[in-house]
């Protein structure tokens, strides 16, 4: 059997391959919704005790990254993003599972997610990986351009 070219370990914002791959999706994020609406984390944000923060690699370059924010009672995913070059390996729903895998290490029962209603591939799979469209939660404003979901683990 071959070795899968995907591997998904703890990261570092910091580090500059993934702060570049950080910076490409907030300029995203900046060119498709109003700054009110942009609800992305800074990466100093991502560098708190209360983030577990992952990066996927494809044969060895960082290739996407995601974060779970520990919240009362569930898990947060936060800056999910994949490199569009890199697209097709099935990065996202490892990341995913990784996310999923952490949460339920820390007994959390719950899986959430604000995403943008123009992301439409993002909403196809968050659905594939059983996450339900809910109304808006924690301290997230019932905004148009949002999207929010939910996945009980």
């Amino acid at each position: 059997m071959k070795p899968d070219p995907v591997s998904i370990t703890p990261g570092d914002p910091r580090d500059p391959d993934v702060t570049a791959l950080l910076e490409a999706s907030h300029a995203l994020m900046q060119s498709l919704f109003p700054p009110e609406a942009n609800h992305y984390l800074s990466v100093d944000a991502l560098c708190t005790p209360t983030i577990l923060f992952f990066v996927a690699k494809l044969h060895g370059e960082t290739a996407g990254c995601a974060a779970l924010s520990l919240k009362d009672g569930y898990g947060e995913v936060k800056s999910m993003f994949v490199d569009p070059a890199k697209r097709g390996a099935k990065i996202g729903i490892k990341l995913l599972d990784r996310l999923e895998a952490e949460a339920r290490a820390k007994g959390l029962l719950l899986l959430r997610l604000e995403t943008g209603d123009k992301l439409i591939a993002a909403h196809r799979l968050y659905a594939t990986q059983g996450f339900k469209v809910i109304g808006p939660f924690g301290d997230y404003p019932d905004e148009p351009t949002s999207i929010y979901m939910e996945k009980a683990l």
